[in-house]
């Protein structure tokens, strides 16, 4: 166990693995016993965290989902939806950029948690739905584990279990890819399973119009006026539409469909490209810019992609 000079220290420490957030020692020693290991998959984050005494903490959760399953003992919380209180063979579920209030996490209360980056949560449960654009994801605030989420569960905790003698391989860039994407593709089938009668919400003529031009010709240097006299309406009515309708920006919807065309391409990794090239044949202004919101969605760099 890592030794820390107070309480402010070692919640700074759990703010950098987690999310900035305000600690409230409610009962306990004076000086820090927290037990905490983490291992990062770049957009999925698995960790375990014990306080050792009863502490309430407050966040809003910036950017990403939070699941915590508590091992032992319990986790009492309350956000928008009331009062939740898990312990083992459940798991609280953090909504992301939404505030919520652990009102006490006791001192026997050891959690294993998984942090989902909220752009890749959102953008594979779309994938893995059948669902053809990203949107607002929708948990519920609680999760059984002992039913058909408990193969995640299992999974997720496999992974911990290897922590107490470090990261090791799972750090690796090329296998912890693989794992990401593994416990991220289970966990959105244990909480939202697929439905055969669910059919996608019907859409005014004029999302439809935007969607297919983008999708025919993602490289076009396209500017809200540009889509907006594709719909037949006003900028800002487009726009309301589209918030309404799919849940996102008409800019982020193109930006989801030159990100996934750049990848297909770099997972070719046809002899000869690069990472500039593809950049720019998708629309990108700059390859540095591209990077950047390639491995913000991906978790990893275009160029390392390509190298293998």
């Amino acid at each position: 166990m890592a030794e820390f000079e107070d309480w402010e220290d070692a919640s700074r420490v759990v703010a950098d693995v987690y999310f900035p957030h305000e600690l409230t020692i409610m009962s306990g020693a004076e000086r820090p016993e927290l037990q905490l290991s983490s291992v990062d998959f770049g957009p999925v984050m698995i960790g375990r965290l014990a306080w050792g005494v009863d502490v309430a903490i407050e966040c809003e959760y910036p950017g990403a989902y939070e699941i915590n399953i508590p091992l032992t003992g319990t986790l009492e919380s309350r956000g928008d939806g009331g009062e939740v209180v898990s312990g083992p063979g459940q798991a609280t579920v953090f909504s992301a950029d939404t505030p919520n209030r652990i009102t006490r996490w006791d001192a026997k209360c050891s959690v294993l948690g998984v942090k989902f980056d909220r752009d890749h949560l959102e953008r594979e449960a779309d994938r893995i739905l059948g669902a053809p654009l990203r949107s607002r994801l929708v948990l519920p605030d609680q999760i059984d584990l002992t039913g058909s989420a408990g193969d995640w569960r299992r999974l997720v905790a496999s992974l911990s279990d290897q922590l107490s003698e470090g990261a090791g391989s799972l750090a690796n860039p090329l296998v912890s890819q693989q794992l990401a994407g593994a416990v991220t593709t289970a966990f959105v089938l244990a909480v939202a399973p697929p439905s055969e009668d669910a059919a996608p919400a019907a859409r005014p003529g004029m999302v439809r119009r935007v969607l297919d031009a983008l999708h025919d010709d993602p490289s076009r240097p396209w500017t809200a006026a540009d889509m907006a006299e594709i719909a037949g309406t006003s900028v800002r009515r487009m726009q309301e539409t589209f918030a309404d309708y799919v849940g996102n920006s008409p800019s982020a919807v193109l930006l989801d469909i030159r990100l996934d065309r750049a990848r297909t391409e770099l997972a070719a990794g046809d002899s000869g490209l690069t990472v500039a090239e593809v950049a720019f044949r998708w629309g990108f202004s700059s390859p540095g810019r591209f990077a950047a919101a390639f491995k913000k969605r991906y978790g990893t760099m275009p160029s390392r992609m390509l190298r293998h």
